[in-house]
């Protein structure tokens, strides 16, 4: 999941309203293109791979395996002294939900011709996403926090630590049965060139 450092899990009064519905928006929509990227089967990020591995071998839906990796990650935090926003809890308790409901609405096509589009809408949307959630300021994801926090305490690059933890979680998903596929490629590709172009645009001026 895209992330930037200079999150702030402060409160600002000026714009709070904005924040927080700009907040809301983000991470429905950035559950509904979770959604859309799994049911294209083409492949989804890493943490999506270990969510499917997860929901395949316990009966529990993808969206709440979603919630419950989220809960688990950000108990993570505590020896980090990292600390949550509003943004952080809304990130646990939205995405899976808004994941399922995609997941409900949006039947599994068969023809790559629907697949292909599904997954780049998913992509893309999953971008102006991150800019809106991460652009509102109101704290980062449970897994950008470990990311960030990691590096805080270790001195490590971002990129190293990104790199490895996004490794280990899709080689745990792989294993798990989760799917790995073209999709997982476009989306490393794809996410941190479109996120850059978003996030400048919606982030809320301090």
């Amino acid at each position: 999941m895209a992330v930037s450092l200079s999150l702030s899990t402060s409160p600002v009064r000026t714009g709070l309203p904005r924040r927080l519905s700009q907040l809301a928006v983000g991470l429905v929509l950035y559950g509904v293109s979770m959604g859309l990227v799994l049911r294209s089967s083409l492949g989804g990020n890493p943490w999506d791979v270990l969510h499917q591995g997860l929901a395949r071998h316990v009966p529990l839906s993808v969206g709440t395996w979603v919630t419950l990796v989220g809960a688990l990650v950000l108990l993570l935090w505590i020896p980090l002294r990292q600390k949550p926003g509003v943004g952080t809890v809304g990130n646990v308790l939205v995405l899976g939900v808004a994941m399922d409901a995609t997941l409900s609405l949006v039947p599994h096509p068969q023809a790559l011709a629907v697949r292909v589009p599904l997954l780049a809408a998913g992509i893309v949307l999953n971008a102006l996403a991150s800019g809106l959630y991460i652009g509102a300021r109101l704290g980062p994801g449970p897994r950008d926090g470990l990311m960030t926090g990691l590096h805080r305490r270790t001195g490590r690059s971002v990129r190293l630590i990104r790199t490895c933890i996004e490794l280990t979680v899709l080689t745990a998903g792989i294993a798990l049965g989760g799917t790995f596929g073209v999709g997982t490629i476009a989306y490393a590709l794809a996410i941190g060139p479109l996120v850059q172009f978003f996030l400048p645009r919606l982030t809320v001026p301090a």
